[in-house]
């Protein structure tokens, strides 16, 4: 199976990356406002131009300098920017999980039920979430249903 990364923008410039099976499942999702920003929660987003590198360092280098890039002093080692720390990194996974529960419908122990139900089109097809059994879990996945099983992560509390 295929996967198509867009890089993503909220209405208040806050980008992301988002990774869909195909361009109408990125429409169908934002349609229904299954997409949701992990820094402010709106939903409205829409996707921005890539930022791509074209040619290499050297390249660079002598085209900017006429230095090979050899030559050149090394650069300072810098944090990347994108690089969080333990406790941002959950802020932002409860911020995702909490925008999934946000925007599905809670089918409780039913959830094994209610997910053939879907996947075999006997269901209107919508986001759930519920309990399973690990045992339920795995039939699911070997039925070829897409489910993943979301984390319980710590409280702020408990990460200070």
């Amino acid at each position: 199976m295929a996967i198509i990364i867009y890089d993503l923008e909220c209405e208040y410039s806050h980008r992301f990356e988002g990774w869909f099976r195909s361009n109408e499942d990125f429409d169908d999702q934002r349609e229904q406002k299954l997409l949701t920003c992990p820094e402010c929660g709106t939903s409205a987003i829409r996707k921005v131009p890539s930022k791509i590198n074209i040619g290499s360092k050297a390249d660079h280098a002598h085209a900017v300098t006429g230095q090979k890039a050899e030559e050149l002093p090394a650069a300072p080692a810098v944090q990347k920017p994108n690089s969080v720390d333990v406790a941002t990194a959950f802020v932002m996974a409860r911020q995702a999980i909490q925008a999934l529960i946000n925007h599905s419908e809670d089918v409780g122990d039913r959830f094994a039920e209610e997910a053939r139900k879907i996947h075999y089109e006997e269901a209107p097809i919508r986001a759930i979430r519920g309990q399973a059994s690990p045992e339920e879990f795995d039939e699911l996945r070997d039925e070829g249903i897409e489910v993943i099983a979301l984390p319980v992560l710590p409280s702020e509390e408990e990460l200070n």
